[in-house]
């Protein structure tokens, strides 16, 4: 049995303009019940009904914190972020613009995956 916990939560993690944005994720990971880290992706930020990026060159990205250990909310600790291996960052091109948010969905899955390897294996400690 894994001793990481994944739980999926209803509103983003991080950015400023993330109530504007229509594609937010946020996925708390639990070590052996204590909340410890969360994955934040958003994307498709629309200004003044106006497609913008939310980074430089990026109209969707991922990013990982700790959490501020906090409950019940554990929201993140923006001055811990965790760096990660997997792609974090997506634009919209002329070739996905039809399927993006599936795209931006996968990239998501894979950080939350290479995280919860890691911390299967004892590769990320508080």
């Amino acid at each position: 049995m894994s001793k990481v916990t994944r739980t999926e939560r209803g509103w983003p993690g991080h950015f400023i303009c993330a109530d504007r944005c229509r594609f937010r994720r946020n996925t708390l990971l639990s070590v052996e019940g204590k909340p410890m880290i969360v994955a934040s992706t958003v994307g498709n930020l629309i200004i003044r009904e106006k497609l913008e990026e939310v980074g430089s060159g990026r109209h969707y990205e991922t990013m990982v914190f700790w959490t501020d250990g906090k409950a019940p909310y554990f929201d993140i600790d923006v001055e811990r972020e965790i760096l990660i291996d997997s792609v974090h960052c997506l634009a919209i091109t002329d070739q996905n613009k039809g399927h993006v948010d599936n795209l931006a969905d996968k990239m998501h899955e894979t950080v939350v995956g290479e995280l919860m390897a890691k911390l299967e294996k004892g590769e990320i400690e508080a």
